[in-house]
């Protein structure tokens, strides 16, 4: 069962998630008229819809890393030596995450007031246009010192869109679920990262074989305008699911918040800022071993595009296959003990994957991507219904939004351009090694405290099942 939070960010009673599932009937309705919980089918619907949806939307977000660490500084910085070229392309890479508080607050509030399913509509639409424009502009050589001005603006609207987007996804997995199985299905939602980033990665790596002048003035383009028919895909699947029944059910009864901000900001601070720092792991140590990773080992380690990139798809691979592990994990265990399993053996494996990679050999590399993914990669499959349990319905959009955003701009938005500079400033990777390190305790001095006020226990042990809803 969810609890909803107390003010001042303490654990309170659950009447209002009682009320929520009291009413009876499946599917069309209760005696009531109001929504019954919703079938197996439309569970299974809803997570398949939300995993879609965040692919896509992750991809066009994940194109724009592989692009700032291997042209963008070439393409829009080209006066700048090729260092500083790299930390500017770093630096538009992170105005993208300053956007998604942003994003977060918008859809947020457009979401709890009026449905998760139209601001996830919007989203998908933002994303997919910005995107496609990318790929339409104009470098410095042509346009000077607009060009990387309009690539900021377009890489602002990318990180409204992802910020928007990544609350509602959860919600549209989570608000069908089961209750026993609300945490494994927020995985669903999670999923889309790697996938995304997994098909990311093999677009430039087909790209890749251009020679370098092919892949710097048009190649590079390609992933960005393609993704058009990929967001036309996203549209088509979700226009046609429904509202979640709890958010209808919120709507009818009225329970919905004129300034779902004021009230989480207001009630939940404590949540707010614990669920920030719960967030890090899950987030920002992707970007230190991809993005930050490519940029080093082509750079310095003599990798070249195309082999260091299939050594990113091959960890891809493997987060794809052992992430939703993490969600099965924390519903089968008390959540506190599968997160400790899960992250503790970073502070080992992550040393471990920088000291593989420098080697320069291609298994090695391979090794090390591979070993350090796991531990980030299943916390971030339980990171959703870790989140999603925090907030009551009629601020759970703003709440997790806020919490994960804030997160995105604080840790995951600089861990590129904060990895590049130490490594520039001291000539070796160990304080970078450090950072990683550093965003693994965060998380913990996050979600540790985080689970005694809303609840450690197993979802499975704690939350009755209707028979309805048994999958």
């Amino acid at each position: 069962m969810q609890h909803d939070a107390a003010p001042g960010g303490g654990r309170a009673g659950s009447a209002h998630e009682a009320a929520a599932t009291t009413v009876t009937g499946a599917g069309d309705g209760g005696p009531s008229g109001e929504p019954g919980p919703p079938s197996a089918r439309d569970a299974k619907r809803a997570g398949i819809t939300a995993f879609i949806g965040t692919t896509i939307e992750w991809f066009d977000f994940y194109i724009y890393g592989s692009a700032a660490a291997l042209v963008l500084g070439k393409v829009f910085f080209a006066d700048a030596p090729p260092a500083v070229g790299t930390l500017a392309a770093f630096a538009t890479f992170w105005v993208g995450f300053l956007a998604r508080p942003l994003g977060g607050l918008v859809f947020g509030h457009f979401g709890d007031r009026y449905g998760r399913k139209k601001a996830l509509v919007t989203t998908l639409t933002m994303m997919g246009a910005a995107t496609f424009c990318v790929g339409l502009l104009p470098g410095y050589a042509q346009i000077g010192a607009a060009a990387p001005v309009l690539l900021v603006l377009l890489r602002m609207v990318q990180g409204v869109a992802m910020g928007g987007e990544w609350g509602g996804a959860v919600l549209i997995a989570t608000e069908y679920a089961p209750p026993r199985k609300k945490l494994l299905y927020g995985s669903f939602a999670q999923q889309g990262s790697p996938v995304g980033n997994l098909l990311a990665t093999l677009a430039f790596l087909g790209i890749a074989q251009l020679s370098d002048a092919a892949f710097e003035s048009w190649g590079w383009r390609i992933p960005f305008l393609a993704s058009a028919v990929l967001v036309v895909v996203g549209l088509f699947i979700r226009l046609r699911l429904a509202e979640t029944p709890e958010m209808v059910r919120a709507l009818e009864r009225r329970q919905t918040t004129k300034l779902p901000v004021k009230e989480v900001l207001t009630r939940y601070p404590l949540l707010v800022f614990l669920g920030m720092l719960a967030g890090t792991a899950g987030v920002a140590i992707t970007y230190v071993k991809t993005t930050f990773a490519l940029s080093w080992a082509t750079a310095d380690l003599g990798f070249d595009r195309t082999t260091f990139l299939t050594v990113i798809a091959i960890a891809l691979v493997v987060q794809v296959l052992v992430q939703p592990f993490g969600a099965v994990l924390a519903t089968r265990w008390p959540v506190k003990k599968a997160v400790l399993w899960m992250l503790v053996p970073e502070f080992v494996l992550l040393p471990l994957m920088f000291v593989l990679v420098s080697t320069g050999n291609f298994w090695l590399a391979v090794l090390g991507m591979g070993l350090a993914t796991a531990p980030h990669a299943m916390y971030y499959a339980a990171l959703a219904g870790i989140l999603a349990r925090v907030f009551p319905v009629e601020v759970r959009y703003t709440g997790m939004s806020l919490s994960y955003q804030l997160c995105t701009t604080l840790f995951a938005g600089t861990a590129p351009i904060v990895s590049q500079y130490l490594l520039t400033a001291t000539g070796s990777t160990w304080p970078v090694v450090v950072l990683g390190l550093g965003y693994t305790v965060v998380t913990l001095l996050g979600v540790i405290p985080l689970l005694a006020r809303t609840g450690d226990a197993s979802p499975a042990r704690t939350a009755p099942e209707p028979a309805t809803s048994r999958i």
